[in-house]
Parts: C-alpha cells; sequence; structure tokens
C-alpha cells in the first residue's frame, strides 16, 4: 500500500569522516551514481597532502546535494589525549580547517571522541575532553556526534560488517529509541576504508536497500534538528 503522506519517515545522516583520502572517491562515485544526500566530515590537513587529494577536495566541492563539514585541520595528529587537554589549541585547529576550507556551515565532528553540543544534545563520552568540546560549542560552532559506526578492521582497512548486518543494527537502533534526537540516526562510515571494490560494493549495497526501504529517508546534517543555527 502506498505510505499516507502523514506518515513521518525516519532519517538516515550517512557521514563520512577523514576524507580527502585514497577511498573518497569511490566514496564520492557511489554517491552521484546513487544520487543521494551524504555528508563528508573533512580533514584540513588532508586537502592539502598531495596533488590527487587536492584533485579530490575540487571534486568534493564540485558536487551538488552534499554538506562538507569540518572534522578538524589535523584530525589531533592521532594524539587525542594531549590535543583535548589544551581547549584553546583544539578551536584554533578547526578554526583553521573552517577558515582554511572555506566552508559554509558551522558543524564539526571532533576526531576520536563521539561528543555532541547543539540545541537540545548535550553528551559528552571522556569527560576529560569536557573543557575542549564545551570550548568549540562557545566559539560557535555546532558539535555533531553519532548513532551508530560502521566499524572496520584496523589493520586492513575493510568493513566489518556486511549492508545487510549494518541494516539490521539500523532497524535495532530505531526500534530501542536508541538514538540521540527520536527518529533521527547518525551513521558513522570512514572513506579509508571504501579504496577496495568488495568493500565499495558493500557501501553501495546499503545505500540501494536504505533506498528502497519505505520508512526511511537519506538526509544532511545541515538538516539535522538543531544543527544549523
Amino acid at each position: 500500500s502506498p505510505s499516507r503522506p502523514s506518515e513521518k519517515k525516519k532519517k538516515i545522516y550517512l557521514t563520512f569522516d577523514d576524507g580527502p583520502n585514497k577511498g573518497t572517491r569511490n566514496v564520492l562515485d557511489i554517491v552521484k551514481d546513487e544520487k543521494i544526500p551524504v555528508t563528508f566530515f573533512i580533514v584540513g590537513e588532508h586537502v592539502y597532502a598531495s596533488v590527487n587529494q587536492n584533485i579530490t577536495w575540487d571534486s568534493l566541492l564540485a558536487t551538488q546535494g552534499i554538506d562538507i563539514c569540518n572534522h578538524s585541520y589535523t584530525h589531533a595528529h592521532n594524539k587525542y589525549e594531549s590535543f583535548y587537554k589544551s581547549p584553546d589549541s583544539v578551536v584554533n585547529d578547526f578554526q583553521r580547517a573552517q577558515d582554511s576550507l572555506q566552508l559554509n556551515n558551522t558543524i564539526v565532528r571532533t576526531p576520536g571522541r563521539n561528543m555532541w553540543r547543539m540545541d537540545s544534545i548535550q553528551f559528552t563520552d571522556l569527560k576529560k575532553s569536557k573543557a575542549a568540546v564545551d570550548s568549540l560549542q562557545k566559539a560557535g560552532f555546532t558539535v555533531m556526534g553519532w548513532d551508530l559506526e560502521w566499524h572496520y578492521d584496523h589493520k586492513d582497512l575493510s568493513v566489518k560488517n556486511t549492508a545487510d548486518e549494518v541494516i539490521r543494527q539500523i532497524d535495532s537502533v530505531f526500534n530501542n529509541k536508541k538514538t540521540r534526537s527520536t527518529d533521527h540516526l547518525v551513521l558513522l562510515a570512514h572513506d579509508q576504508v571504501y579504496q577496495k571494490s568488495k568493500d565499495s560494493m558493500e557501501l553501495r549495497q546499503l545505500i540501494q536497500k536504505l533506498k528502497l526501504k519505505d520508512e526511511y529517508e537519506l538526509s544532511l546534517a545541515t538538516s539535522y534538528p538543531g544543527a544549523s543555527n
């Protein structure tokens, strides 16, 4: 039966961290093929790290219907604990990415931390990082974490779950009302995981299967409740 217009669809926000890197081009190609809204959380330093990364960045900028958000300039050089000890340098790092990438929104994601600072959602995963993330909010940034992560093997950068498994997880998170905002689910994925065709095939499968599910709708980070000032 056709769904009644009054039925509100549950919204899913596909977000991809750490680009531009070797997997970003594959993700972007799939997104363009499938014509879906997704959000890329970009690391400033990665844009300037190589000619290829810079070209990928230009392709992202030229793509309609996606959001590009701030995932810091340095990605904390992967030394998260010392990075978050200094709130001022955390703010400076994000500000540097914001300025050099000339982003048109204030949504950020903190490297290595699932933290939220927006309207109604205040969540800190590790208390030691609280001062730093509070400072980001004071500086005018909206901090978006995630509800579900598509996990990957850090050794060989391959996905740990099939598309079907991820969809079962999504269904379950919604059914158990485990999202930060009711009927809105932010999925975290990582560009670098989709370098190999086997993994990018799973991504394509996930997207195609989500498109077929009538109760879900894919959305951009900027349309998440309370994300845009």
